[in-house]
């Protein structure tokens, strides 16, 4: 696979992945009453990463990597507090930002 390629995948998989992390945090959350019962998102990120090594063989593995760690990245605060199941705090939400 060309260096051209990877790069390309990449760009597409990190920032489709964030973009989509924040929107769920900032708005989706919140459309819904941001409950209890709704695992932080970080962790649909942890799943996708080695959810894309298994599929490493094509660009839809480095996809869905590359994806899994955007989405990861969007919420690496929780993760950093180790939080699983809560609510997030009120507040204003800043679109980009890791939060």
């Amino acid at each position: 696979m060309a260096i051209f390629e990877i790069f390309i995948y990449s760009f597409l998989g990190l920032s489709s992945g964030y973009l989509l992390g924040r929107i769920g945090h900032c708005y989706i959350n919140a459309w819904i009453g941001n409950p209890f019962w709704v695992p932080h998102h970080w962790i649909y990120g942890a799943i996708l990463i080695p959810t894309g090594f298994y599929f490493n063989a094509s660009f839809w593995g480095l996809i869905i990597i590359f994806f899994g760690v955007g989405h990861f990245i969007s919420d690496l605060k929780d993760f950093l507090e180790l939080k699983f199941f809560s609510p997030d705090k009120d507040g204003p939400k800043r679109f980009f930002h890791i939060d």
